[in-house]
């Protein structure tokens, strides 16, 4: 299928690495459990925007010259390992009545999303690893294939984050009788961010 060997496996296995705890799912529930729906959704269109332009990056090559200056590669890692950091320790130190560590306006939510999946130069190295796996050279069809490809993992993306939002929304009304309850919430959620950012700038 326009150059993809196993095109059922290729969805699977998008799937599953979805499901894999990460930054990208923690921003897009925080950002639910904040924003409502329209937050969840814009943070989940920001993710699949910045997974685009890492798509694309690595197709074109952009892994390679990552791979070939490191100090690049390992000043990109450090900042979304600060990012990362930041967001996660706004979280943890947050306190009643202060302005929340993610703005809720949609816009900003989207910005949200884009960035800490942006702030992940080893993305770019993962797709550049992961769609070859799939493409079969004798019936490669270039920019198709590779289009095709981005526009499933997108779709699936996109299935899987509304999902994802309707759940987060429904626990996140119940939640809300129950202050303490979300503060634990957000404080467990600024630890996993500053997990994520020392796992980030530690490999």
């Amino acid at each position: 299928m326009f150059g993809i060997s196993d095109y059922g496996a290729f969805a699977a296995a998008v799937t599953v690495f979805l499901l894999i705890p990460g930054p990208g799912n923690l921003a897009l529930i925080t950002s639910t459990g904040k924003g409502g729906w329209r937050g969840g959704i814009a943070c989940c269109l920001g993710v699949m925007a910045a997974d685009q332009v890492l798509m694309w990056l690595a197709v074109a090559g952009v892994a390679a010259v990552l791979a070939a200056y490191p100090a690049a590669f390992n000043a990109v890692q450090w900042v979304g390992a600060a990012y990362l950091a930041w967001l996660g320790y706004k979280l943890l130190t947050a306190k009643p009545g202060d302005a929340p560590a993610i703005d809720i306006q949609p816009r900003q939510y989207f910005r949200q999303g884009a960035l800490i999946t942006l702030m992940n130069p080893k993305a770019i190295v993962f797709y550049m690893a992961f769609f070859p796996m799939f493409v079969d050279p004798a019936k490669h069809q270039g920019v198709v294939t590779f289009g095709v490809m981005a526009a499933t993992v997108a779709v699936i993306t996109l299935i899987y984050s509304v999902i994802v939002v309707t759940l987060t929304k429904v626990l996140a009304e119940r939640l809300r009788a129950n202050p303490a309850v979300v503060k634990w919430l957000e404080k467990t959620a600024g630890v996993f961010l500053i997990g994520f950012g020392l796992k980030l700038a530690a490999n």
